[in-house]
């Protein structure tokens, strides 16, 4: 459920305001420097980095911006886009481990206060699978490696600690995007050899109930024909075992896609995400440009 570090989200806007602050201690120290070659790395080093930052913000941009939303009810199979109320799903509810509040994802860090600064203490992140309901149905969504935006933020201080977290709470407007795929259900991928191997296994693990249910000479062995037997038994309970799992209705499951596609989670309106990734995007694209224009004026500084 809790593990140690930060979210795919978390570190995405971490970078952002990193590099602007890394950008510009890049500048400083080509300042310092004061020769050209220096100035060119600077300008390089600036220029690649938010190259890369602008092209990670676009493509977050054009995501968000170009993939309809679907309702859930009639959802297809792969990358889609759905918007709906956070529900909790049956069985144990997610508790905060900082404020003990109900929640469907937590992700929090403690601080101690070391002179002026604050000293990183814990930090952890859940992922505990949570539904999303749009009226039309249910989706479950895995928050394994998904980028997750929260504006619902809590600071206290308290004894020389700082804890702070952030919370998707049940009844909250929820905006999610990644790959969705059916789990059981008649679409249901089932291996038949395979599970009639991992059956026979069991049985012959347990000795004396498969003696018990096929030794029909009562010998203390298990002929030729009698294994048959067993084996045609195990082929029938798995037949109905797949039978019952493609009857059954399947589980619908939004998760991480794969060959790195984003996978974002936000209680943010499709709106806002579409402005912020597009504003990151611009703001990173006038640094390069800027670092460009550096390099082109650099001779005629010389």
């Amino acid at each position: 459920m809790l593990r140690t570090g930060w979210s795919a989200g978390w570190q995405h806007d971490h970078v952002n305001f990193v590099l602007g602050g890394g950008n510009l201690l890049i500048l400083l120290l080509g300042l310092r420097i004061g020769t050209p070659l220096g100035w060119t790395f600077s300008l390089v080093l600036v220029g690649l980095t938010s190259c890369w930052a602008w092209y990670a913000n676009l493509k977050r941009y054009r995501t968000v911006a170009d993939t309809p939303t679907s309702r859930i009810a009639s959802a297809p199979q792969g990358y889609i886009e759905v918007v709906g109320r956070g529900r909790q799903p049956p069985g144990e509810r997610l508790v905060s481990p900082v404020s003990g509040l109900p929640c469907l994802w937590f992700r929090y860090r403690i601080e101690r206060r070391d002179g002026n600064r604050w000293e990183h203490v814990e930090s952890g992140v859940s992922h505990d699978t949570f539904g999303v309901d749009d009226g039309s149905g249910m989706l479950l969504v895995d928050p394994e490696g998904a980028e997750i935006r929260s504006s619902r933020k809590q600071v206290s201080t308290q004894g020389g600690y700082r804890r702070t977290e952030w919370t998707l709470i049940e009844g909250e407007t929820l905006y999610a995007i990644g790959e969705h795929v059916t789990l059981g259900g008649p679409s249901a991928v089932l291996d038949k050899r395979a599970d009639l191997a991992r059956l026979l296994a069991e049985w012959k693990a347990d000795k004396q109930a498969l003696l018990a249910r096929f030794d029909r000479d009562r010998d203390g062995e298990v002929s030729l024909e009698e294994w048959e037997a067993a084996r045609k038994a195990a082929s029938d309970e798995v037949d109905r075992a797949h039978l019952d799992i493609r009857l059954a209705d399947g589980i619908h499951l939004l998760r991480k896609p794969a060959h790195g596609r984003p996978f974002l989670i936000a209680n943010r309106e499709v709106a806002a995400l579409v402005r912020h990734f597009r504003l990151w995007s611009w703001a990173h694209l006038a640094i390069m440009a800027g670092a460009l224009l550096g390099l082109m004026w650099l001779p005629r500084l010389a």
